[in-house]
C-alpha cells in the first residue's frame, strides 16, 4: 500500500463568482486569491474536507513535503 504524500498543491481553476458564500469563504480559507493562484497545504483530514467542498473550482495534486 502506497503512503500518502505529506502535502497537497491546490490550484484554483474557476472563479467564485456566482458561488455560494460558504464556497467563497472556503476558497479564501485555503489561501487562494483567484483563478490561477496556488497554495501548498498539509494533507490532513480538515484540508481534504475543505478541498472536497470546492473540488469543482480547483485542481489538486500530491507533492512531497
Amino acid at each position: 500500500m502506497a503512503a500518502l504524500k505529506a502535502n497537497l498543491k491546490v490550484v484554483q481553476t474557476r472563479s467564485v463568482i456566482g458561488q455560494e458564500e460558504t464556497m467563497r469563504l472556503t476558497i479564501k480559507g485555503l489561501g487562494l486569491r483567484g483563478p490561477g493562484s496556488s497554495v501548498t497545504v498539509k494533507n490532513t483530514p480538515s484540508f481534504r474536507g475543505a478541498i472536497k467542498k470546492v473540488i469543482h473550482l480547483v485542481t489538486v495534486e500530491e507533492v512531497d513535503g
